[in-house]
């Protein structure tokens, strides 16, 4: 038996049907649609309007798409990882919900939170699992209600978020030259003072004084976040990229997470690249924390083939950080769209 390989097979995604424009933003805070683009190049974000329903909804629509779309048993699935900020409640796992609704009889579930990072991460956890011979199946999934976390009082930062998830397939393999080839994940742990919720966890937990005061809504001090997410990204690809003997003529994308598009800019700079090899869907959905890069996969998934070279690349709240660098296991352009 030849060493095994974890490669992503098929993508899912899922956005909420609402979209919440610049236009609409302006007459709820002072801003403007120039203001908005100027500083973070969005246009609109999708947003989960529907009372009583939260991530494991949205997590749910990405993951039966999935399943559709690549024609697996549900019964051969071994695990399934829902990464997210936003679970329904504290407790159960919001994967365990979404196992649930998807009827995985075979399969065990848990949630990691990893912040706008947990894709990445999710997805080398998940790799390691299939590596080591345990596991041959594995539904990773990002997936973020930000919303819910929005303070839409705030100009600062109600223009930056959406909500969505996207899904993908990881199996195992053993052909050689296809999937996860190597990662660095870092966690800095100083990004608590920068980027936080105040209340509802131990520390702080829900009272009437919380509420009150408006301190279950996220806190970000913007400036500083910017300057850490740049220098961040852009460091750990160059690493990655030198590690592995990437370039301007063998990377065939960067898919980064979706924070900022002068963040996405500098990155690109940083690899000599030109904005045509970067995914970029933040014009249109915002930042959506761990979703945006499967969310990013699953709207290009048609331009992609065997063999491409692609680095993955996240930064969020504690700080954490990382990039990955993969090679894609099939011809999008063959796969029908669900």
């Amino acid at each position: 038996m030849g060493k095994i390989h974890a490669v992503i097979t098929g993508v899912g995604g899922y956005v909420p049907d609402y979209v919440l424009n610049n236009e609409e933003l302006s007459r709820m805070v002072d801003t403007s649609d120039e203001w908005i683009m100027t500083r973070v190049g969005i246009k609109e974000r999708h947003i989960l309007t529907e009372e009583g329903l939260g991530t494991s909804y949205m997590a749910r629509k990405a993951a039966k798409q999935l399943l559709k779309k690549t024609g697996v048993d549900p019964d051969t699935i071994d695990a399934l990882i829902v990464t997210t900020t936003t679970p329904d409640y504290k407790f159960p796992s919001t994967a365990s919900i979404v196992l649930g609704k998807l009827g995985l009889k075979n399969a065990f579930a848990f949630d990691l939170e990893a912040a706008c990072c947990g894709f990445l991460y999710s997805l080398d956890v998940a790799a390691t699992m299939i590596e080591s011979g345990r596991y041959k199946k594995i539904i990773v999934i990002g997936a973020d209600k930000m919303s819910s976390l929005v303070d839409y009082t705030d100009r600062a930062t109600c223009v930056l978020f959406g909500d969505g998830a996207g899904a993908v397939l990881v199996e195992a393999t053993e052909e050689e030259n296809v999937g996860v080839q190597n990662s660095f994940l870092r966690t800095d742990g100083i990004g608590l003072p920068f980027l936080h919720m105040k209340a509802g966890g131990s520390v702080c937990p829900p009272s009437h004084f919380t509420v009150d005061h408006r301190l279950h809504y996220l806190y970000q001090e913007g400036r500083t976040v910017f300057r850490y997410a740049v220098t961040s990204m852009s460091n750990d690809c160059a690493l990655i990229a030198e590690r592995n003997g990437l370039n301007k003529d063998n990377i065939r994308f960067v898919v980064p997470h979706q924070a900022n598009i002068r963040i996405i800019e500098a990155v690109a700079k940083r690899l000599e690249l030109p904005m045509e090899q970067v995914m970029v869907n933040i014009e249109h959905f915002g930042n959506t924390s761990a979703a945006t890069i499967p969310l990013a996969l699953w709207e290009n998934e048609s331009k992609l083939k065997k063999g491409d070279n692609l680095i993955f690349t996240a930064f969020g709240a504690g700080f954490v950080h990382g990039a990955s660098y993969y090679k894609w296991g099939y011809d999008g352009s063959t796969v029908e769209q669900g």
